[in-house]
């Protein structure tokens, strides 16, 4: 019955404001022998509407909503209206993309093309020896030399298929010996002191080892990429596991998931960012360690172009081939950086602007 009174008082209350107190006393009235009521919100007191607040600027990675809610005055208690803006974070995709001078493209690129227009500029004045270090125009005319003649597109093939082999055998035993130690204690003890004794051997002093094992084929470069690959994503991949946060373990028990359920949606998840950032530590090495492969008796790739022009003392042709690897490196780079962001676009600090 109280519940029922409060309603009609505020209906009422409603009525009083279109039709002036006069009717607002009227209608009180005729309730006044009922129940004795107790409303959150004083029905004798009119609603007063706080003033709305100019809008603020705003970031362009933000926008804002308009919030309406109740709150109890401070003064006298009294109920009223305010209105307020509330700034969220803007995830959406293409959404308020940066002015084109605050591109990372453009920013990245700066100091490569400073660096360049230095190295001109000093090979011009004479500072630097064309013998030591030629110009960059020289280089990229020696460098559209070898495209020209076919040999650049070839290179890149043999060079590429190596790299990628190395890479991918390299991963699967590094993440895999990596998820194993880092799940099982025993696991642990029988796979992380063998793979910390290898680690600790120089990776080119194994290029004698490997030449006797495999011969001079393609066997010994692809291992060599290999093995240079395999470490850091181990190491990386071990303490990502082990360093998990212990609420998704708490959470794995309270929904009660198996161990390959655990596996599939709460560890490898929370491994990913570093096991990504392996990822480009492994790429990095695999790149440096073909260039060190190829010059085991290569007879195609970039390795071979560049031992040739070693032989003819082309240093032009020596540095374009370095500067090709070099460039395979930020492609690589870029492409793990691009699937980053998108593996990882649910984390907080996905959206950088």
């Amino acid at each position: 019955m109280a519940h029922r009174n409060w309603l009609r008082c505020t209906v009422m209350s409603c009525r009083s404001r279109a039709s002036g107190p006069g009717r607002f006393e009227a209608n009180t009235a005729a309730t006044a022998s009922d129940a004795p009521i107790s409303p959150p919100r004083p029905a004798e007191t009119p609603l007063r509407t706080a003033p709305v607040a100019p809008r603020p600027v705003l970031p362009r990675c933000f926008w804002s909503r308009r919030v309406e809610y109740w709150a109890a005055s401070a003064g006298d208690g009294t109920m009223r209206r305010v209105t307020t803006e509330v700034a969220t974070l803007s995830v959406a995709r293409g959404s308020n993309p940066p002015p084109w001078y605050r591109r990372p493209a453009l920013l990245r690129s700066i100091a490569p093309v400073a660096l360049l227009v230095a190295w001109q500029l000093a090979s011009q004045t004479g500072l630097l020896s064309a013998r030591i270090l030629p110009a960059p125009s020289v280089i990229l005319e020696a460098g559209l030399q070898v495209y020209r003649s076919g040999q650049l597109g070839d290179a890149l093939l043999v060079s590429g298929q190596r790299a990628l082999f190395g890479f991918l055998l390299g991963a699967s035993v590094g993440i895999g010996c990596g998820v194993l130690a880092g799940l099982n204690r025993i696991a642990e003890y029988a796979v992380d002191p063998p793979l910390q004794m290898l680690r600790t051997i120089p990776l080119f002093g194994l290029i004698p080892l490997f030449i006797i094992w495999f011969g001079i084929g393609e066997e010994p470069k692809v291992y060599l990429i290999a093995l240079g690959v395999a470490f850091p994503l181990y190491l990386n991949t071990f303490a990502a596991i082990r360093h998990l946060d212990p609420k998704l373990i708490e959470l794995g028990n309270v929904l009660r998931l198996t161990r390959g359920e655990r596996i599939r949606y709460l560890v490898l998840p929370g491994a990913l960012p570093q096991i990504l950032v392996g990822m480009r530590q492994s790429l990095g090495i695999a790149w440096l360690s073909l260039i060190v492969a190829e010059q085991i008796n290569a007879n195609a790739g970039l390795g071979y172009i560049v031992n040739n022009a070693r032989e003819f003392l082309r240093t032009d042709i020596v540095i374009f081939g370095l500067l090709v690897y070099g460039l395979l490196g930020l492609a690589t780079d870029a492409i793990v950086r691009w699937a980053e962001r998108w593996a990882l676009r649910w984390r907080p600090g996905a959206v950088v602007r």
